[in-house]
């Protein structure tokens, strides 16, 4: 039986992280590594500074005291697997809230994944976009585009069908809607995040200042071609954007060298 290992960086015991579980129980053996507590926009961190514990929660399923998603991805396939033998596909989700634009690089949900592929293995991060601070979520969502989809891309890779080379993965975002309003599938290319300075001052019961970093409105800049991230999510559409670990900016080393030149 094919094997798929999850992670999700709003918790082991997270809402989104328990969709995806009941969604991909039926189609592969499921092994959950995640935080013990909410690590969102953790980036891709690695804890140096002290030793992690990995707690079983139930069978192949266990939590890791102050981890990020990557230590969970990091430490699990070292430790989980034996080896020369890998899991057939990591799943890093369903987050809570978008992850398009510039928030990839923040996110903890897609450093679960950017971890997978650098071990070699094929990823998936899949974020389901709110509304309302996710109110909605916390209402009772019901994740069934979100799963649906999910299923697919899972049942599509593990069918040996991954469309990526190395050190890339899929970054998936879920529109806020029934399954049923989804106008299908785009292939996106990440869009430009609009950022604000959304922080709140305070004083403590001594006089010490300190800082809530508070949430920003999803704006962006708008795609004349109508065919980022953002613009899919706005139309109704899943976006699914391949992600390259490779930052180099290749247009841009002529230049720089003519620069350094003068």
């Amino acid at each position: 039986m094919k094997h798929i290992l999850l992670t999700n960086d709003d918790g082991f015991d997270a809402v989104g992280l328990k969709a995806l579980i009941e969604a991909l129980l039926p189609i592969a053996k499921i092994t959950v590594v995640a935080p013990a507590r909410n690590k969102s926009a953790c980036g891709h961190s690695l804890t140096l500074d002290k030793p992690l514990r990995m707690i079983c929660v139930e069978d192949d399923y266990y939590k890791i005291d102050d981890a990020s998603p990557t230590d969970c991805i990091f430490i699990s396939l070292s430790n989980l697997f034996k080896e020369g033998y890998k899991p057939d596909l990591v799943i890093s989700g369903i987050n809570i809230g978008a992850n398009m634009g510039e928030d990839i690089t923040y996110s903890g949900t897609a450093a679960g994944a950017m971890e997978a592929v650098i071990h070699k293995v094929p990823a998936i991060a899949i974020s389901q976009v709110c509304n309302d601070k996710c109110e909605d979520i916390k209402n009772g969502w019901d994740f069934e585009l979100a799963k649906k989809v999910i299923v697919e891309l899972a049942s599509k890779i593990l069918n040996k069908s991954f469309p990526l080379d190395e050190r890339k993965f899929l970054n998936v975002n879920i529109p806020p809607i029934k399954a049923d309003e989804c106008n299908g599938i785009k292939v996106t290319k990440v869009g430009y995040r609009e950022y604000g300075n959304d922080t709140h001052r305070h004083l403590n019961p001594r006089g010490e200042e300190y800082y809530w970093i508070g949430l920003h409105p999803l704006l962006w800049k708008p795609s004349e071609n109508k065919d980022c991230d953002f613009e899919a999510i706005k139309a109704n559409y899943v976006s699914i954007t391949p992600i390259m670990l490779d930052l180099t900016s290749y247009n841009d080393i002529n230049a720089i060298e003519s620069w350094l030149k003068k």
